[in-house]
């Protein structure tokens, strides 16, 4: 594993120290202080620091593997899940082999929460938790970076100069993600770099090249490659974001002025709006294992694409969002109504439907007119792509009787 220390997490050797470093080191006491007692933070932190460390040396200094930390934590992952959502709900675990390493690509919409829902509800199901691929952006946050090290989490550069560069670093990466799901250890990997701000879940035709880069010279072919890795497209729905003016935010500045630069502790801001804020009712849905991929990245990329639109759990939000703007005075336009074809894993209510508009008309009140267009659009298409998906699967379907 040498040959990936650069990129890799913690190994159950490092774990210790690790813990030691974090109970020792204000900045991670003073943001555990502030989740615990936000008011003792604010009067007495110098005080509060004091009993934080106790605490959490008491109940986490014994720990000596990652697997062991993860099942300590977990308690109090469940007890931020189930205090930030309504409800959490999956499907397709039942496709899935306890005994066999995924590559799960998922969509991306929290920088924190996607991975962590998801490895609550494997946790919570007998699976081995997964590497989690983070951007190195992330890691400027000394704190920040030792968590996430420590819960699995694996880097992935950004922002390189050079051709050259970007080779080696891929080559790196690609070389990892291989000797993980070799060595049974499964891997959550965004399907594109950053979030899916408007809603539309894209995947990186380069983030699939990338997967095949270390086993070009092996003989494999791509398909046969790919194969081995047990792909399995991820579809996180969030009912609510509670980072969606910021991002609606974001997207108008672009629009406007061709570009946007985030400001000092952004990224920070938006994990913990993320982490802590009300989302409602989130739904994962794990797709099937690709086990006869395409032998060409884009087809590929096309087909999970096909499958995260047409398994996603629309939410009476994402509904009321796509009728909304087709006739809000500020929205982009939306051809038509809701079609019948919409496939929902629920059944809405008028009173559900009537509760969603109220929420996403609070909401819109909320924030400046000219980001109202983007707020509703990051609702709203995830309806477009399961219409569209789903009218392909017909398609398909016709074709192959």
């Amino acid at each position: 594993m040498q040959e990936f220390d650069t990129i890799r997490p913690y190994s159950d050797q490092e774990t210790a120290p690790a813990i030691h470093r974090l109970v020792n080191d204000p900045d991670f006491l003073d943001m555990v202080g502030r989740f615990k007692s936000p008011l003792a933070a604010k009067w007495a932190p110098a005080v509060l620091r004091v009993f934080v460390r106790r605490w959490l040396v008491r109940h986490f200094g014994h720990f000596r593997r990652v697997d062991d930390l993860q099942a300590g934590l977990s308690g109090y992952v469940g007890d931020l899940v189930e205090n930030t959502t309504s409800r959490v709900t999956h499907s397709g675990l039942e496709n899935l082999s306890k005994h066999t390493a995924h590559l799960f690509i998922s969509n991306h919409r929290d920088i924190v929460f996607d991975p962590m829902v998801v490895n609550y509800l494997l946790f919570q199901n007998g699976f081995h938790t997964t590497r989690i691929a983070i951007g190195d952006n992330l890691l400027a946050n000394r704190v920040f970076a030792e968590m996430m090290r420590l819960n699995k989490s694996f880097v992935v550069r950004r922002n390189m100069t050079s051709p050259r560069e970007m080779r080696d670093a891929y080559l790196t990466l690609s070389g990892f993600i291989n000797h993980s799901i070799d060595h049974n250890d499964s891997i959550w990997i965004a399907q594109r770099e950053g979030r899916a701000k408007d809603g539309i879940d894209l995947t990186d035709p380069a983030i699939i090249k990338m997967f095949y880069m270390s086993r070009k010279k092996s003989g494999l072919s791509f398909a046969e490659a790919i194969n081995r890795l047990h792909i399995v497209p991820v579809s996180i729905a969030y009912e609510y974001d509670p980072c969606d003016a910021d991002k609606a935010r974001e997207l108008e500045v672009r629009a406007r002025t061709g570009s946007y630069q985030k400001a000092e502790g952004e990224d920070t801001n938006q994990i913990m709006r993320g982490l802590t804020g009300y989302k409602g009712h989130v739904h994962v849905h794990f797709g099937a294992p690709i086990l006869n991929a395409p032998d060409d990245p884009k087809a590929l990329a096309t087909r999970i694409d096909h499958e995260m639109h047409a398994n996603y759990h629309l939410h009476a939000s994402n509904l009321v969002a796509y009728q909304m703007r087709g006739v809000h005075p500020d929205a982009h336009e939306t051809p038509g109504n809701v079609s019948e074809s919409v496939v929902t894993a629920e059944t809405w209510s008028p009173a559900d439907l009537e509760a969603a508009k109220a929420e996403m008309e609070r909401r819109l009140e909320n924030c400046d007119a000219a980001i109202r267009p983007y707020l509703l659009d990051m609702y709203a298409n995830p309806v477009v792509n399961a219409l569209a998906a789903n009218n392909i699967g017909e398609s398909l379907l016709s074709a192959a009787d």
